[in-house]
């Protein structure tokens, strides 16, 4: 063999690592909905109906990817779904929904279930998009143990939302898990909504509500986590959620449909 043939074998594995595309961690992170429907008075079983029989297959079919579907864990008098899909970006999404309004399956469905009433009376869209540090899958799982879902918000006071998510980053997350909590997705809002640059959101799972409570309260009093949030504020010069609802969680389950569970 030449030398010059040597030396092109040799130089072929790293000119195709110079050619590759970028890796999967460079892509842009995924963009995530969560919407939240309130049925109208004595819809909601039609309403899981259209999503069980129709509306998830015809999400699929035009390129949404369907993750959690739930409900608030005992009484649900407000009647409501929550539910999260992703897309691969916002023009992404806006072309999935456009198809799927437009598309014939999903007008007949929606006029049959229809036929006396409109199924919902109110829906709330959010647009969010993963944090440096949330964990990198968010998928459904076969076989998962029974558990409930904790959809948690914070506020930051103004300027924080930084410094929220650096103590999340530094210290929350591990600590979360040391105490038997899972962490499954952590967001901020998408930017141009209200609150993008205050809000994070974030989804838990624990195996039970009352397993959540005593992981919390083992949490609270953990030396380190004080530390980190005494350190934090110190920095800060106070709190780094508002007063007035700057915590708010809510315990979810997943309907029987839902492919995350």
């Amino acid at each position: 063999m030449s030398l010059c043939r040597m030396l092109l074998v040799a130089l072929l594995p790293v000119l195709a690592f110079i050619a590759a595309p970028s890796s999967a961690a460079e892509a842009p992170p995924r963009l995530y909905e969560m919407r939240v429907y309130y049925a109208a008075e004595g819809k909601l079983d039609a309403l899981h109906a259209r999503f069980r029989n129709h509306t998830m297959k015809l999400f699929a079919k035009h390129g949404m990817e369907n993750l959690l579907y739930s409900v608030p864990v005992g009484d649900n008098p407000e009647r409501k779904l929550v539910y999260f899909l992703s897309y691969p970006d916002r023009p992404a999404r806006d072309a999935s929904w456009k198809a799927f309004s437009q598309d014939p399956a999903w007008q007949a469905a929606q006029g049959e279930s229809e036929k006396d009433g409109r199924l919902v009376a109110k829906a709330v869209e959010t647009f969010l998009l993963p944090t440096d540090y949330s964990p990198a899958a968010f998928v459904a799982t076969e076989g998962a143990a029974p558990r409930v879902f904790e959809l948690r918000s914070y506020i930051a006071t103004p300027g924080n939302l930084p410094a929220l998510n650096s103590r999340f980053r530094d210290h929350t997350v591990r600590l979360f898990a040391k105490h038997g909590m899972t962490n499954l997705i952590y967001w901020n809002l998408a930017p141009g909504q209200a609150g993008a640059d205050s809000m994070l959101v974030y989804l838990l799972s624990h195996p039970s509500t009352e397993a959540a409570g005593k992981s919390f309260e083992s949490f609270r009093k953990d030396p380190d986590w004080l530390q980190a949030r005494a350190a934090s504020e110190k920095q800060a010069g106070g709190s780094l959620t508002v007063a007035d609802k700057g915590v708010v969680s809510e315990f979810l389950v997943p309907t029987d449909y839902s492919p995350l569970k």
